[in-house]
């Protein structure tokens, strides 16, 4: 009887410590769960992905200015993702939306706080970055159509010309686009409707490449970038000279300088054959002032600034695409491909000493 009762008390003992020991694991793995899912809702910003957002303001395409975007998303236009391997800060912005300063085009893009001059600049830009979407509508014969701005040098003084914009385009049907960067003349004189850009191609075409109707498109590039293909520049500023670096992985890396103190455009005869079949059927046949940039505050941008709106071609054949914004409505755009879009994976700034507060620009643009 005796030796009855041991067992069953060791056995009711047994029970209680597994019973306990089940309900201590699902305790945990309650807690567990509950932390993992607490960490897959915390936010990535953007500026713990890429820590430099002290040097610049963010303008988004609503047409705002967010000011320095540390611990700072949109939904709609800037926000992180993770390709599975990287994190990665998005740029977005529809064809249709508020526009920034002047400007017919939306842009979710960085603007530098700091302007410094050409010729006493030792000032850097550089990112890698891949370009995820451009806009699936648009008349193919506009140079600007499919295509999205992903770096630039702006001044921020006279005119606001601009002295590099790098692009990236590709026709619908098309698996790769095209990378090239443009130089904007400083026109001489008072009036700035005269001026005009000439492109330079990195890997395929370059701007002046275009359909020869609406709804036709050229040859693909042998040699260009697929949507989703990284590539980085690179962006030197110093004493004058404007050095560019181009690189992707199975591409040939591409360098490039331009005096920006200097001009090579001076009169009518300096204008190049591109510029003449381009711009000069609008007007736009002026010519660059001597000294270029010089005396002129510039800065940095990086983002997606989309070069495809809305706007009828017959206003401009370079810069109206006449594509689809579904009145501005912003979810419809995405819906149909309608935007651009790109993703940064690193992006660093060197700003030189001589450089001075550039919030004169945000005041008259703003």
């Amino acid at each position: 009887m005796k030796k009855h009762t041991i067992t069953l008390t060791s056995l009711l003992f047994i029970f209680c410590f597994i019973g306990c020991k089940d309900a201590s694991k699902k305790a945990n793995d309650t807690t567990e769960e509950t932390s993992i899912e607490n960490q897959s809702d915390e936010t990535v910003y953007a500026s713990e992905v890429i820590p430099f957002f002290d040097d610049w303001k963010l303008i988004l395409s609503d047409g705002s200015n967010v000011g320095i975007a540390n611990d700072f998303e949109n939904k709609d236009f800037f926000y992180t993702t993770t390709d599975g391997k990287d994190e990665w800060v998005v740029f977005k912005a529809p064809n249709g939306g508020e526009t920034h300063g002047t400007s017919n085009n939306t842009r979710t893009e960085l603007a530098q706080i700091k302007k410094w001059y050409p010729k006493t600049a030792d000032d850097k830009l550089t990112a890698t970055l891949k370009v995820m979407n451009v806009s699936s509508t648009g008349d193919a014969r506009v140079a600007s159509t499919h295509a999205v701005v992903v770096g630039q040098i702006h001044s921020a003084d006279a005119f606001e010309n601009e002295p590099l914009k790098i692009f990236y385009k590709k026709y619908p049907g098309h698996t790769k686009g095209s990378v090239f960067w443009h130089y904007e003349i400083n026109t001489a004189g008072d009036d700035n409707s005269g001026r005009w850009d000439y492109s330079t191609a990195v890997w395929g075409n370059d701007f002046s490449v275009v359909g020869k109707t609406a709804d036709t498109y050229p040859a693909e590039p042998e040699d260009g970038i697929v949507l989703g293909e990284e590539f980085s520049y690179e962006v030197v500023v110093k004493d004058g000279i404007m050095s560019l670096k181009f690189m992707s992985d199975g591409h040939e890396t591409k360098t490039f300088t331009k005096n920006l103190l200097e001009s090579e455009y001076t009169t009518k005869a300096d204008i190049p054959e591109q510029t003449k079949k381009l711009f000069f059927p609008i007007g736009q046949d002026g010519v660059e002032r001597k000294e270029a940039y010089a005396g002129e505050g510039c800065f940095f941008k990086l983002g997606a600034y989309n070069q495809t709106n809305g706007k009828s071609p017959n206003e401009n054949m370079n810069w109206c695409s006449g594509a689809e914004t579904h009145g501005g409505d912003i979810k419809m755009q995405y819906a149909d491909g309608n935007y651009a879009e790109v993703w940064f994976k690193t992006a660093s700034i060197s700003v030189s000493d001589a450089a001075v507060s550039n919030e004169g620009y945000f005041t008259k643009n703003d």
